[in-house]
């Protein structure tokens, strides 16, 4: 059976470390100036129905670095466009390249796609999942922090995709998980039960609604946007109802002393972070963003370039 990057839900400790330590190697190899061929005479299609900066770049960047081509690919680029289903285009697509890469909306095309393909389909995004970023998020902490087990990480926003994947990522891992969201906002329950069913060890995963009870000792604090693609026209309601919500000076002030923050990016600067928070000393978040490209080549030369199966 094929491997696949759907979710982090069946992935384990082992192997998300092991990702990460490639991902390590990757990022060092590259300081370097080391090139490597892992992935010559390889294609890999990138399909993109959403919009992206950070996870198209990061792809097609780990693609070239390591020898490969990629093809860009929307639905107008394709028969998906025109009514053919996502099932013919996997089955199609795997004759053709060594990967599927797919960045939409519902999570259950992924999955349909992923069981046509007789190749390797990694989750770019969707509107479930987001288990890219959150392997790019566990390499920025072991980098920052040296360690994953036992981190108290918040996470303060929307229980959106990204925290979605967060949550399963830190239980897997040993970080004591705490999602700070508006009354309405919390993460999907059964997700939350789901996350907390893979923890092994002694870390917790909470939700409140209280913002600074949640930042409170924290050793990393992470945020994205409070409205996210597709959800435009509920922009002016979610300003209202996430006031309070924001990471700035003063909220940050009640994490630990040596706190580093976090954001997936793009950034509403004023928004859910202060200018002065994402600019400050205490930010990580562009070293955040370039580990996606290290993540994404891990995950290349473990689903395709060795041949995993």
């Amino acid at each position: 059976m094929t491997r696949n990057l759907l979710t982090l839900k069946n992935y384990n400790q082992d192997e998300i470390y092991r990702l990460l330590s490639k991902a390590l190697e990757c990022k060092r190899k590259r300081s370097r100036g080391k090139i490597e061929d892992n992935l010559k005479g390889k294609t890999v299609a990138l399909i993109f129905n959403k919009p992206s900066t950070r996870t198209r770049v990061s792809f097609e960047a780990a693609i070239s670095h390591l020898g490969g081509d990629s093809i860009y690919l929307t639905s107008n680029d394709l028969q998906l466009g025109r009514g053919e289903t996502i099932e013919d285009t996997g089955k199609v697509l795997s004759r053709y390249c060594e990967a599927i890469v797919i960045r939409t909306f519902s999570h259950e095309d992924v999955e349909a796609l992923a069981k046509a393909s007789t190749v390797p389909v990694i989750n770019a995004l969707t509107n479930n999942h987001h288990p890219c970023q959150a392997l790019a998020d566990l390499m920025t902490i072991l980098e920052k922090k040296d360690r994953l087990a036992s981190i108290d990480l918040t996470f303060i926003g929307d229980g959106n995709n990204v925290c979605n994947s967060l949550m399963i990522a830190a239980a897997k891992v040993g970080i004591n998980l705490t999602v700070g969201s508006p009354k309405g906002y919390e993460p999907d329950k059964e997700l939350v039960d789901e996350a907390r069913s893979f923890i092994t060890g002694v870390n917790k995963l909470s939700v409140t609604n209280d913002p600074k009870k949640a930042v409170k000792g924290a050793d990393v604090v992470y945020t994205d946007v409070w409205t996210s693609m597709g959800q435009e026209k509920e922009t002016k309601k979610r300003l209202s109802d996430f006031k309070g919500y924001q990471i700035d000076e003063k909220l940050l002030k009640l994490a630990s002393k040596d706190a580093i923050v976090m954001h997936c990016l793009p950034a509403h600067r004023g928004e859910e972070i202060s200018a002065e928070v994402i600019d400050g000393p205490k930010s990580v978040v562009f070293d955040q963003a370039e580990n996606r490209l290290h993540v994404q080549k891990a995950l290349i030369n473990y689903l395709v370039a060795n041949g995993k199966k």
